[in-house]
């Protein structure tokens, strides 16, 4: 049985590139016109409404005691921050800890501070010395070394502190386990293998990498926990909230000094916005997040190519 012939190769025909047309987005056109109009027409009417009394918002937003409230305000966001950071990684290394009491009494822990209001914690430590008249050091059922009264020691700064950032401890610690717990089990066992201690092994090869978890969720915690310095105010310590309410206490300008405070409230979360999005940038470059996002704003609303290194809804056949 012969074989078949191949049949003669067939001269090369010249293809016309091909032209790829991107996907347009009428739909997104279409929002972004009622968005637009919605927002033209919610904008004219603030800055137009007399009732605002927006003279009396400038004339009070550089005011000593608003920048004695807003200056009070940043001291108890970063030092609670850093007390609830620092308390968080500690519970999560003692939550995933093989030992079941260091276990349990992390548990228990976050289970308490979770499960409570963050006003009412507040208030107990703010009036801890109805229960505790006096804290001291010394021997358990034994001579006491030194004490303090408490009314003395917990001050209403203190009491603004330890609410916050033990209350915050309880949220990072898990925001911090979700992070350690997304680090593939195999480098641990990997790290175990060589010699590397488990505090080795978390300070050089787990945490590092879990960062990228991490970051997000604590950058939202700091802009909240900017925010939830206003509960303060049940403890009377003096923030911005306090502030405004005691200058609008006098002159009845309500409206317009809880404009003041949002003003101030808007531009410091805007601030740490910024600086959480730059830290997120830094923490995933290499990824395919991080290239996703160098698409240019333009190009994600209009579905348009705009330039080499964007493609709108189609690319590059």
């Amino acid at each position: 049985m012969s074989s078949s012939e191949a049949p003669p190769p067939e001269a090369p025909i010249d293809a016309e590139p091909i032209k790829a047309v991107p996907v347009r987005h009428y739909g997104r056109w279409v929002a972004g016109v009622i968005i637009v109009f919605v927002a033209f027409i919610v904008i004219r009417s603030v800055i137009t409404n007399d009732a605002l009394q927006w003279p009396v918002v400038g004339d009070y937003l550089f005011d000593d005691r608003v920048l004695r409230g807003l200056q009070n305000t940043l001291i108890l966001t970063v030092i609670s921050m850093v007390i609830g950071i620092v308390g968080g990684i500690l519970l999560a290394v003692m939550r995933l800890s093989p030992n079941p009491l260091t276990s349990g009494a992390a548990a228990i822990y976050i289970w308490l501070f979770r499960g409570t209001p963050l006003i009412t914690q507040l208030v107990i430590w703010n009036f801890l010395a109805l229960a505790y008249p006096r804290l001291g050091l010394g021997v358990p059922f034994g001579p006491e070394f030194v004490s303090w009264d408490t009314n003395q020691l917990i001050t209403q700064f203190t009491a603004s502190l330890l609410g916050l950032g033990l209350n915050e401890a309880a949220y990072m610690a898990e925001i911090v386990r979700g992070g350690i717990q997304s680090v593939d089990s195999g480098q641990l066992e990997a790290a175990s293998a060589l010699g590397m201690s488990r505090t080795k092994t978390l300070r050089r090869i787990i945490l590092p990498q879990a960062m990228r978890v991490i970051i997000p969720p604590t950058g939202n915690e700091t802009i909240s926990m900017l925010k939830t310095t206003s509960l303060v105010v049940v403890i009377g310590y003096f923030e911005l909230m306090v502030a405004v309410q005691t200058i609008y206490s006098q002159n009845y300008k309500t409206v317009p000094l809880l404009i003041t405070a949002a003003t101030w409230y808007l531009f410091m979360t805007s601030i740490l916005t910024i600086i959480q999005v730059q830290i997120e940038k830094r923490f995933s470059r290499g990824t395919s997040r991080a290239e996703a996002n160098k698409t240019k704003w333009a190009g994600r609303m209009l579905g348009f190519r705009f330039g080499s290194g964007a493609t709108g809804g189609g690319g590059k056949a």
